[in-house]
């Protein structure tokens, strides 16, 4: 596509969320990286969370973890730009480690990768030996390598089900440790780095968790959606898996975030609300004009607006910010991964 063909079809999509000269210097941009990805025999593929402008751009693919991860594995091309931040990219790697894996931004992290290491894993199976780990993929390379098995929060119930065991270990975070115990008649516990009296009491189905949360979806509140009902009655509220229970139930649907895409897509309400990175309802917006959607968040993910077009741009141009993983860790943490994209889903609607 030419500049001026990226430069209207950004326009058509997104003229009520970007401004017009934005939107010019941006498909300039993108029209670059476009032809950049051809002759360098790169894949980008860009998380539901990346800016508007970005994400109807330049992704050869875009979703969720789970559908990223599978088609890093699949990849034939020489390049992987991954615009997501760290533990995508990361996990790219894990999976393709003939592949070159750039990630655009060097800072592009996640609180909630930061919120364990592989020493306190390590303490935890010490603790509960034989208990199976379940570690979510928002997490290090050298956590995975300590874990049987990750999850997406798309399908961290079925990871857990898939085990047949009583007890597990899930980690690292706290709210979806939760909302999976909840819809899997689980008892949870959360032991600290320091111990308890109380840790080593086991019952039937426990699941042992972590305290680490996302930082964005931690602030959404019962009382947010309390306020958007009394001003919208009709909206139907979606909620991250990765917010507090006490939020996800208080919400209409809780899924992923292509699950909620699809919901979206799939249904006819009148208007929605997203409880979730603020970029991902502009970017549904944008693809379905029909669909009424509340522009009230004010939540960005401040890894993931760390990506943007400037820096994927430079990191073709310089194979700037590659993403390496020691083969002993990779290898132990794609037993992990390569187990969960193994997993047959429960079937749904």
């Amino acid at each position: 596509m030419s500049v001026e063909d990226i430069y209207t079809d950004l326009k058509l999509k997104l003229h009520d969320v970007v401004p017009d000269v934005e939107l010019r210097y941006k498909a300039e941009l993108a029209s670059e990286i476009n032809r950049l990805k051809v002759e360098r025999n790169a894949v980008i593929l860009g998380h539901n969370y990346m800016e508007p402008a970005l994400f109807h751009s330049i992704p050869d693919y875009a979703g969720d973890s789970l559908e990223l991860s599978r088609i890093a594995a699949k990849t034939n091309r020489d390049i992987i730009v991954f615009c997501g931040v760290r533990f995508m990219a990361e996990t790219a790697k894990i999976l393709s480690p003939e592949k070159t894996v750039l990630i655009p931004a060097k800072k592009a992290g996640c609180s909630l990768a930061d919120g364990i290491t592989a020493e306190d894993v390590r303490q935890l199976k010490a603790k509960f030996p034989g208990v199976p780990v379940v570690t979510y993929v928002n997490t290090s390379a050298e956590v995975k390598a300590e874990s049987d098995i990750c999850c997406t929060s798309s399908n961290a119930v079925d990871v857990v089900r898939s085990l047949n065991v009583d007890t597990v270990i899930f980690l690292p975070d706290e709210y979806l440790a939760r909302n999976v115990a909840r819809e899997t008649g689980r008892h949870i516990i959360f032991p600290t780095r320091t111990g308890g009296a109380n840790d080593d009491t086991l019952i039937d189905k426990t699941m042992i968790g972590w305290h680490a949360r996302c930082e964005v979806h931690e602030k959404f509140t019962v009382d947010d959606i309390r306020d958007v009902r009394k001003q919208f009655p009709d909206v139907l509220i979606l909620a991250h898996p990765e917010c507090s229970p006490e939020v996800v139930a208080a919400s209409d649907y809780s899924g992923s975030t292509t699950q909620m895409i699809t919901y979206v897509r799939r249904t006819d309400a009148p208007r929605y609300l997203l409880l979730t990175e603020c970029s991902m309802g502009d970017n549904i917006m944008a693809s379905n004009p029909e669909k009424n959607m509340l522009r009230l968040c004010s939540v960005r993910c401040p890894h993931m607006n760390e990506i943007t077009l400037e820096d994927t741009l430079e990191a073709l141009k310089q194979t700037r910010y590659i993403v390496e993983v020691p083969e002993e860790i990779r290898v132990r943490a794609y037993r992990a991964v390569e187990r969960m994209l193994q997993v047959v889903p429960k079937a749904s609607d």
